[in-house]
């Protein structure tokens, strides 16, 4: 995962695009290949589509999060009073973690770190179901 903080539409192609101008777009970059985007946040990028869709997943569960400086403060706080089960998720899409490392740092199975994605992914998919039956946009 790396960071930008110019974003632009000549940038990529968009790949998915979620309500309240989130979105993943393809780039043409070494390596981090998948950026996240949404209004407000600074641009992550990962290597891998998985991530950056699980990435936007954890963004809807707790109704956005501000990134910048992260690597300098740690997790975002919106991430850490969510629970573990979206604390879990945010790990995963980390370039050091995988489902082993968070199962080891949670004292858990590898089973459960993927029952608590599926979770987040659930919880997201309902919120952007509500966004979009309530036109919020």
């Amino acid at each position: 995962m790396s960071t930008s903080d110019s974003l632009s539409d000549t940038d990529g192609t968009v790949l998915e695009e979620y309500v309240l101008g989130v979105r993943i777009v393809e780039t043409d970059g070494a390596g981090d290949d998948y950026r996240f985007e949404a209004p407000d946040h600074v641009g992550i990028a990962f290597d891998s589509l998985e991530d950056a869709r699980l990435y936007a997943d954890v963004y809807f569960d707790v109704n956005g999060f501000v990134e910048a400086d992260t690597g300098a403060r740690g997790v975002p706080p919106e991430i850490i009073q969510a629970g573990k089960d979206t604390l879990a998720a945010y790990l995963l899409t980390l370039p050091w973690a995988d489902t082993n490392w968070v199962a080891s740092f949670y004292g858990v199975t590898p089973t459960d770190i993927d029952r608590y994605r599926s979770w987040v992914h659930d919880r997201a998919e309902e919120i952007r179901a509500e966004v979009t039956t309530q036109d919020l946009e």
